[in-house]
């Protein structure tokens, strides 16, 4: 039971990664999980249910990985920030693949209340944690930059995820590898 209700998760992030979450339908994870839609319903009653699950997975995942490497006295503020680098280089290798709030924070408008609070959650969180890295680097002496921690952050953060989307449009890998040349020059 635990094992469909997962690969119903992994089925619902793709497909809002892919496709957009208005674009998903409980009909589409059945399908694609190979069970009928009402199990769907039987483990998620509602698309909203289902949307707020994935989300809390997709942040508490990125969460606990953050905050490891955060903690961690071997990892240096330029490990941390390359490590952060990584899954938007993961999903801008893939034709469409966009990161899961970012995708979603382009349907606000259209999302229930409780999921636009989970994303809001997660961009506030990855903008404290960017915050906490570049703060620190700074105070090493590893970073140099002239702009507050908290609004350069901000703009990291931002710049990330409108690559992620202008790279699906073009299907241009660069366009997120220059981006990210540029924040670490900018960085030094």
């Amino acid at each position: 039971m635990k094992e469909t209700a997962t690969k119903i998760l992994d089925v619902g992030q793709e497909l809002i990664q892919t496709r957009g979450y208005t674009a998903m339908s409980f009909q589409d994870i059945a399908v694609q999980v190979g069970i009928k839609k009402p199990s769907v319903i039987h483990h998620f009653s509602s698309k909203a249910d289902l949307g707020v699950a994935i989300i809390q997975r997709y942040r508490d995942t990125f969460a606990s990985q953050l905050e490891a490497i955060k903690n961690d006295p071997e990892k240096t503020s330029w490990e941390a920030l390359e490590f952060y680098f990584s899954p938007y280089l993961h999903f801008a290798s893939t034709p469409d693949t966009v990161c899961l709030c970012g995708a979603l924070a382009g349907e606000v408008p259209a999302l229930p209340e409780k999921m636009r609070a989970e994303v809001k959650q997660f961009m506030e969180d990855h903008q404290r944690w960017l915050e906490v890295i570049l703060r620190t680097g700074r105070k090493n002496g590893e970073l140099n930059f002239k702009e507050t921690p908290a609004r350069l952050s901000r703009m990291l953060f931002n710049t990330l995820q409108g690559t992620l989307l202008v790279k699906r449009s073009t299907d241009d890998l660069s366009q997120l590898k220059d981006v990210i040349k540029v924040i670490m020059h900018m960085l030094k």
